[in-house]
């Protein structure tokens, strides 16, 4: 882009020098019109990355978001999954004791 506007403005300043007042005028409005047309494309390109740069870090807060609350739920599950396990365990270890103190009793 640079390397554009430079050898725009070269060949301005060429074509300037073998013109009427008029001509070189003219040509100056013509170059400062370009100039400042790069300008806006080159600024509403910049806009543009930082916008779609912006959506897309958003997108990825929401996503890591998402896979946090699913871990979180998952955890929660299989500790729930644990507690009902190891409470089946308990009572079942103690109906054995129960059963094995009522056989030694006969």
């Amino acid at each position: 882009m640079k390397f554009l506007a430079i050898a725009t403005g070269l060949a301005t300043a060429a074509a300037l020098a073998a013109c009427s007042p008029s001509a070189q005028n003219e040509t100056a409005e013509a170059a400062n019109a370009v100039g400042a047309d790069v300008s806006a494309t080159t600024a509403n390109a910049a806009d543009d990355v930082d916008a779609a740069t912006d959506d897309a870090l958003g997108s990825a807060e929401a996503s890591i978001d998402r896979a946090g609350e699913n871990i979180e739920r998952g955890a929660e599950r299989s500790g729930d999954a644990l507690s009902n396990a190891a409470d089946d365990a308990s009572r079942a270890t103690g109906e054995a004791l129960t059963d094995a103190g009522n056989a030694m009793k006969r």
